[in-house]
């Protein structure tokens, strides 16, 4: 009798342990939140640079039609350098949101099916 409640005391002992560890993982959901989160972040923060390089070519366009008129050739050839890194840039800018895009989209994917997981009667495992 010692011995059964032993066991049954050891293994609850094992069970509770086990439960409180995963308990203190943070939960994919959390996690997928948080990366939505980061994403868009970086979603702001490339159209801010893309406004900001849009902002710099019309500048340099500007500037290079008064070289022009001056007759400054050198300075308008030094505008049109800056306007191509401008533009450099802004293809830059663009693909960083195509990529951030996707990566909202996957993590918001992401984190519908762990809450959809978490409904269903019998959990999936990995």
């Amino acid at each position: 009798m010692r011995n059964r409640t032993f066991i049954v005391a050891l293994l609850a002992l094992a069970l509770g342990i086990s439960a409180a560890a995963v308990a203190q993982q943070p939960s994919d959901t959390s996690r997928d939140r948080h990366e939505v989160r980061r994403d868009r972040r970086e979603l702001r923060q490339d159209r801010r640079d893309t406004r900001g390089d849009r902002r710099d070519i019309r500048q340099d366009r500007r500037e290079r039609r008064q070289d022009v008129r001056a007759g400054d050739s050198t300075a308008a050839r030094q505008e049109t350098r800056d306007i191509r890194q401008d533009k450099r840039g802004l293809r830059s800018d663009r693909r960083d949101r195509r990529s951030d895009r996707r990566d909202v989209h996957q993590d918001r994917r992401d984190l519908r099916r762990d809450r959809h997981d978490t409904t269903q009667a019998t959990p999936r495992t990995p």
